[in-house]
């Protein structure tokens, strides 16, 4: 699923930077400089290598530097395979440990140990699968700490229902930073920090019809979805100001380059509105009533190009899959008056945007059941539905 990124990212980093510490050779040189990134070009014996926090450094590699390349899951460097130089490739992870010795212009690397790209995109892929299959995401209706127990709304429309959500001492929770749905950012927490309200998805073992799952990893996060009319623009300021529907009031929504913003196309907005009232789109795109009860809906009802990537879609098929497939907009590309739909950071008068859905007109006649499907969207991609790291 191009552009999504799993916890596994996290993990890797983790895994790379644990690694580090405990190999022999980080033993003998703990004050060692070491950074962790991703490989952007190859020049002869010299790595061009941007960090996860944006900063490019360039590394050369003698001779003498000690190599190694490791998988996904990989605990320690007992089985690392030794590769040389010619191995690596753009889009690599790596840790690189700097020689403090080192006395030429270029830093020298003392140590590199690498994760192939293939091998971290086969793993993701793996992980988004399990996700999928395995995992729930919805908005928390209620938390019995006493009981371990969290009940959850999932799914917008006629196919929402509650899921009972059981955490045992073994499940992993975690909690979103308050300015972030990256599952890289989110930290451990108590189970007492999950609020009714809350933004919340689940891994584990569920039952046969997905009413009740044992948890084996939890995320949650507070966020605020709003639903509004765009009253102005300031695309020098990165803000663009929102009438929300549910207070009457304006806020001030800051948009960073890490939100996400897309158009819904007219067809796909009214297919989704459609299916969220519980009836069908004719190839006329009019909608009828819906089909009678246990029925499918017809399928060109998710047929055809309802925008780029859209695709052949099943009846039941994954609305927010659909979401994640609209086109990608900007700032400037919004216009005065327009509705839109928006999860954000939590405030009164001034959010920032996480996500933001325009082309929503056809989907605010259902407020709630667009809440829902807003909300799962935000979340819909395993392990919280994050950007891929670069």
């Amino acid at each position: 699923m191009t552009g999504k990124q799993l916890g596994v990212s996290f993990a890797i980093l983790a895994l790379l930077s644990a690694l580090a510490f405990h190999s022999p050779i980080a033993g003998a040189q703990a004050a060692a400089q070491r950074f962790v990134g991703t490989i952007t070009a190859i020049s002869g014996d010299t790595l061009t290598i941007k960090t996860d926090s944006g900063e490019p450094h360039q590394v050369q590699v003698p001779a003498s530097a000690v190599l190694k390349q490791i998988a996904p899951g990989q605990k320690d460097l007992s089985t690392a395979e030794t590769i040389q130089i010619s191995n690596l490739a753009s889009g690599d992870r790596v840790l690189v440990k700097l020689d403090p010795n080192a006395t030429g212009a270029t830093p020298q690397a003392l140590q590199i140990i690498a994760m192939k790209q293939t091998d971290i995109a086969q793993r993701q892929q793996q992980e988004l699968s399990d996700w999928q299959r395995n995992g729930i995401g919805g908005l928390v209706k209620s938390v019995d700490p006493a009981a371990s127990v969290v009940m959850v709304t999932t799914g917008a429309g006629p196919a929402m229902k509650t899921v009972t959500v059981h955490i045992t001492q073994k499940t992993m929770l975690k909690r979103y930073a308050s300015s972030s749905i990256r599952f890289a950012d989110a930290q451990p927490a108590p189970l007492d920090a999950i609020k009714a309200g809350d933004q919340f998805r689940a891994k584990g073992q569920k039952n046969a019809d997905g009413t009740e799952i044992n948890a084996t990893e939890v995320v949650s996060g507070s966020f605020r979805n709003i639903s509004g009319t765009v009253s102005s623009i300031d695309t020098a300021g990165s803000t663009v100001t929102v009438k929300d529907l549910a207070t009457k009031k304006n806020v001030t929504v800051h948009i960073t380059p890490a939100a996400q913003m897309r158009r819904l196309p007219d067809m796909m907005a009214r297919m989704i509105a459609a299916r969220l009232k519980g009836t069908a789109m004719p190839a006329n795109g009019t909608a009828a009533s819906a089909p009678p009860a246990g029925a499918q809906a017809p399928a060109h009802a998710w047929n055809g190009q309802a925008g780029p990537g859209a695709g052949a879609r099943r009846p039941g098929g994954d609305m927010e899959q659909v979401l994640d497939r609209a086109p990608a907009i900007q700032l400037s590309d919004l216009q005065k008056g327009e509705a839109v739909m928006l999860v954000s950071t939590e405030g009164a008068n001034d959010v920032t945007a996480i996500k933001l859905l325009a082309g929503v007109e056809p989907l605010l006649e259902s407020p709630e059941a667009s809440r829902n499907l807003l909300a799962n969207w935000s979340m819909g991609s395993g392990g919280g539905g994050e950007e891929a790291a670069q």
